[in-house]
């Protein structure tokens, strides 16, 4: 990163992530920067990240402030690993840290990820009263068998138990994670999941499709014929299942895996993500975005823990991106939105190729009268094949 961040639009919204890179258990299809106890030894601590990360907080401020005020802080999103295990006294004690050093927008919204298993009524009520807004919780499935592919460890009903206490303790936006295609999964499998997930009463659900990523050891298994892997046309049927179960309870899709009961319940700081908004990632690994300019922090929390106290900012890399570059990921990530992209987004020769993805099927024509003006949208059968009709557009 450059030793001042270009300058930003403060009309654009800016965000915070902040993560958490501690587990309790490694899942067999994770490769986030996450690690458990017995990978970090002694080499470092909770107390040493949450040290660290504050000091990298006060240091983001000032680095922003460019000789003013530094931006207010639209969104906040605590995600890891598995932020839960930290205790909710540290996810408010950081939160205030961000709000004393950036301060916090009017009706900003601040979402932690948690693992049910670790959570409590308790643990929601102090998040609650210390200025958190929205609860992300991962389910996955609720069948034993698909858990056990998956390594998650769930004590049955224990997801849907954590979201009433999550609504008791005064949340309205809570969320679900789902992930659907794991091999020995059945349609009724799937099925009861969704299912649960309505029953709960969550307003939010994120529903992934399963992705093998070289180096986990869900992928060893499948390369040594433990396990069979995912097949396109399963994923694409259980996408359709997931689709039509959560339409069917009065969920609609504003990005191709996340779905919501109404637009106060979208995820506001991943919709920065999407439309090319401003964020800083604290944390071991974490990756931030402000004007076009993009960096990431070490990954080990040792390391980061040592750059912070040595009065460094913890960065590994960055790149500027240029004109092309902003111009590739506004396609590649917008057109995942249901809101799609105006025409003006696109070349001649992009708008070209979209017309040809309207005709077969895969792309619509905005309706007349968008708020955002002509331009195209990804249609039913598009989703499906979403990443194959933004590769063709670009082409």
């Amino acid at each position: 990163m450059a030793t001042t961040p270009p300058r930003r639009d403060p009309r654009t919204p800016f965000g915070v992530y902040l993560h958490v890179p501690f587990c309790a258990t490694r899942c067999g299809y994770c490769d986030f920067n996450t690690y458990t106890a017995g990978e970090l030894g002694s080499a470092t601590s909770p107390a040493d990240w949450e040290r660290a990360a504050a000091l990298e907080i006060d240091r983001a401020a000032a680095a922003l402030a460019d000789g003013g005020s530094p931006p207010q802080v639209d969104t906040v999103f605590v995600g890891g690993g598995t932020p839960s295990l930290v205790g909710a006294d540290v996810l408010v004690g950081l939160l205030d840290r961000i709000h004393s050093s950036f301060g916090l927008a009017p009706e900003a919204e601040v979402t932690t990820e948690s693992n049910p298993e670790s959570t409590s009524p308790a643990f929601f009520e102090r998040l609650r009263e210390g200025g958190y807004t929205r609860i992300s919780l991962g389910m996955q499935s609720t069948a034993p068998h698909v858990l056990r592919v998956l390594e998650r460890v769930h004590t049955p009903g224990r997801p849907q138990e954590a979201v009433g206490e999550a609504l008791r303790a005064g949340f309205e936006h809570v969320n679900l994670d789902v992930i659907y295609g794991t091999p020995g999964e059945g349609d009724d499998d799937l099925a009861r999941t969704l299912d649960a997930v309505v029953d709960a009463g969550v307003d939010h659900v994120s529903a992934y499709s399963l992705i093998v990523e070289d180096g986990t050891a869900l992928a060893r298994r499948i390369r040594r014929g433990e396990l069979p892997g995912t097949v396109d046309d399963v994923l694409a049927d259980r996408y359709e299942q997931v689709v039509e179960r959560l339409s069917r309870a009065g969920f609609h899709w504003y990005e191709v895996s996340n779905f919501a009961t109404d637009a106060s319940g979208y995820c506001r700081h991943n919709l920065g993500y999407w439309r090319g908004g401003n964020w800083w990632g604290i944390g071991p690994g974490a990756h931030s975005h402000v004007a076009g300019a993009r960096w990431w922090n070490v990954k080990h929390p040792a390391r980061y823990a040592a750059a912070c106290d040595a009065g460094e900012l913890p960065v590994a890399g960055g790149e500027i991106l240029d004109a092309d570059d902003r111009h590739l990921e506004r396609i590649m990530v917008g057109l995942r939105l249901a809101e799609g992209l105006p025409d003006e987004a696109f070349t001649v020769d992009e708008r070209r190729r979209a017309d040809a993805q309207v005709a077969s099927g895969l792309l619509a024509r905005r309706p007349a009268g968008h708020p955002g003006g002509p331009g195209y949208a990804l249609t039913e059968r598009g989703r499906l094949l979403a990443d194959g009709v933004v590769r063709d557009v670009l082409v």
